[in-house]
């Protein structure tokens, strides 16, 4: 095909598959089969690999993710992606509305569902996408267009060629969509996506295109942030503007009423509710602003949120369904903890068949009983947990669970720890099988030594094969050994053994916690790296010279202690120098413009990470704290910012942001 010809057939292509695909998946009105666009698709594909100067960024062929990105670029928003103010009540929200009325003569509003994803701007010139990023901090975010390309319900180009326009959508996977996930994850022995919005966030932020485009994202449009799109006006209302959008081929928020009746606005709010279980996208909340944007104008801005909104919090969505059966899990550290082996049933996002019963202590205290008909929520739309039994629904065949007398791993008599909060029952054998696996996995894992593929379902494989038998084996393992397992090869034994080595230099702060000493986390192993400086040192330390530490009370000085003075820990420690690992400190402190203040650190900072965030606080000799109490010097907080937040201030902590702290630090 000659030149002219072959660039006049790609540009019918391209025009006929964006016809095509708008019909199929914005409209659900497709004209012609799959097999027939799949073909079309095909040719388009082939053209585009043989005459590479017509490349366009918008063609089709796009969706399906080019080229891996090495990072993100950071984006300034020209219109500040803010956040609205939150009620938790009908009475919070009746006295929003009745303050709209002392402003405006008779305020209109638009009620609408809150998408659980993850909040984007999309920018068009001339009708085309040209960029899109994150939300990040509201001011500043990331640039993700190639990762929001794959997104098939986004126009890559309008139908009219607006000369500017920015709209700004929440990007979330559908509920069919992350069951699906899960399910392949599951199969494939990786760990499982806590809720559609976590696998949203983390299949949009994938560096590689063609991943995101696997996942299936989609998007609902909620606002018009900047430009006109209409042809002969201005845009009056907010309801309008997204008829619009509509009309230009984006998906828009569904299930939205305007309306000047309060009454209607806290009906149409409870009928949100009651569909949220229902609906193919989670919902975590309902939006009520007003519509008319010269309206908005009146009422005006706050500090950083409009005054003219805010966001009802539903509180957690609760189901029925019936414990079938209390298992026992063995933690690494040999407690026995009961766990709700339930009838599946659709909660927050996912399919819960399982939940957390702690101890024995809360079962008896609900009076649960195995075959009960129980309420269940997600505490933090995160992890499931029984609130309650339906006692009224018993009909004599329940059962009262209590805990063994033996542990269900190895066999072993259980002893009753009444140390620490509430009495746990505890394998104390060493040799318990439950308690190595779960140790070597806790190890592995991100907080401590970070050794990339080593997941609970290859740490099994090794185990079964005999390969290892403690976390020193680790660094003994033969390419030939792993590429042997199941599911492994040469390329995946040469990635996992290159994983392992390079946690030898993680230095003693993850190795610390990696040990897995009862009561030392993240931030403690911190403050006895820096303390002590290596694993020699603080080995040697006494009680009394633990509990003068930060972060270290008395009973995990006594944890500490009872650790070192195990035989097979300290030649389990010998095995793990002699295969190099790092047994000093990394962190240095290299400054003291901090010294004894405390920083907590919560949400998404613009421009680092939390851990880059508290690298730099150690180094200049403050200390980095999990909770927020009135010893608390300050909170830096980022975008998405929870309950730490909250506490802060209702505790009179100073609130900061990155910019403050890097100045505090002398950075730019």
């Amino acid at each position: 095909m000659e030149r002219n010809e072959a660039g006049k057939r790609i540009a019918e292509l391209r025009k006929t598959l964006a016809y095509h695909a708008r019909l199929y998946y914005q409209l659900d009105a497709p004209e012609i089969s799959d097999y027939e666009y799949d073909a079309l698709f095909r040719e388009l594909t082939e053209l585009e690999a043989a005459f590479p100067e017509f490349d366009d960024p918008n063609s089709p062929t796009k969706r399906v993710g080019g080229a891996a990105l090495e990072k993100f670029s950071k984006v300034a928003h020209a219109v500040p992606m803010g956040s609205l103010d939150d009620v938790f009540s009908e009475e919070e929200l009746t006295a929003f509305l009745c303050e709209m009325e002392k402003v405006l003569p008779r305020p209109v509003y638009s009620v609408e569902p809150k998408i659980d994803g993850l909040s984007v701007a999309l920018t068009y010139e001339n009708g085309n996408l040209t960029l899109g990023a994150t939300r990040g901090d509201g001011l500043v975010g990331e640039d993700v267009t190639q990762n929001l390309r794959t997104v098939r319900s986004i126009p890559l180009t309008l139908p009219e060629p607006i000369p500017h326009l920015v709209v700004r959508g929440e990007v979330y996977m559908p509920r069919e969509v992350f069951d699906e996930l899960n399910a392949v994850r599951e199969a494939e022995g990786l760990s499982l996506f806590a809720n559609p919005r976590n696998a949203a966030a983390g299949s949009l932020r994938q560096l590689d295109p063609k991943i995101t485009a696997s996942r299936r994202l989609d998007i609902l449009v909620f606002n018009l942030q900047e430009g006109n799109p209409f042809r002969d006006a201005e845009p009056k209302s907010h309801g309008a503007t997204l008829d619009r959008l509509s009309e230009l081929g984006f998906h828009v928020l569904p299930h939205r009423i305007v309306t000047d009746d309060k009454k209607e606005v806290l009906a149409h709010v409870r009928r949100l509710g009651e569909l949220r279980s229902s609906l193919p996208f989670d919902i975590d909340g309902a939006v009520v602003k007003i519509d008319g944007l010269a309206d908005r104008v009146t009422v005006g801005e706050g500090t950083g949120r409009p005054k003219w909104a805010v966001a009802y919090k539903y509180p957690p969505e609760q189901q029925t369904t019936k414990l079938l059966d209390i298992t026992l899990q063995v933690g690494r550290t040999g407690v026995l903890t009961p766990t709700a082996e339930l009838a599946p049933v659709r909660l927050a996002g996912s399919t819960v068949s399982r939940a957390t019963l702690h101890n024995d202590g809360y079962i008896a205290e609900r009076d649960i009983r195995i075959g009960d008909t129980v309420i269940v929520q997600k505490a933090g739309d995160i992890i499931p947990e029984i609130v309650s039994a339906v006692k009224e629904k018993r009909d004599g065949s329940e059962r009262i669970f209590s805990m063994p007398a033996v542990c269900p791993s190895c066999g072993r008599p259980v002893v009753r720890d009444e140390a620490g909060e509430g009495a746990a029952v505890r394998c104390v054998w060493a040799g318990c099988p439950a308690q190595r696996a779960r140790s070597i996995i806790h190890f592995c894992s991100k907080p401590a030594m970070n050794i990339d593929g080593l997941g609970p379902a290859v740490i099994g494989a090794l185990l079964e094969a005999g390969l290892i038998r403690d976390v020193a084996d680790l660094y003994t393992l033969k390419r030939e050994d792993v590429a042997n397992l199941d599911r492994m090869g040469e390329k995946s034994a040469d990635n996992l053994l290159a994983a392992i080595d390079a946690s030898k230099t993680r230095g003693l702060e993850r190795l610390l916690c990696a040990f897995g000493i009862r009561q030392v986390g993240e931030v403690a192993a911190t403050s006895l790296a820096r303390r002590f400086g290596t694993l020699s040192a603080l080995s040697e330390a006494s009680y009394d010279d633990l509990c003068a530490v930060p972060d270290v009370g008395d009973v995990t000085a006594a944890s500490i202690v009872e650790f070192f003075s195990q035989k097979e820990n300290r030649e389990l420690i010998g095995r793990l120098a002699e295969a190099g690992l790092s047994m000093a400190a990394e962190k240095k402190q290299t400054g003291d413009a901090l010294s004894g203040l405390t920083f907590v650190l919560t949400g998404t900072l613009p421009n680092m990470s939390r851990d880059e965030a508290s690298a730099l606080i150690e180094a200049a000799g403050g200390r980095v704290s999990g909770s927020v109490s009135k010893k608390t010097s300050y909170v830096v907080a980022g975008s998405e910012a929870g309950s730490k937040l909250t506490k802060a201030e209702a505790l009179g902590v100073p609130v900061i942001d990155e910019e403050a702290l890097l100045t505090m630090l002398g950075k730019e």
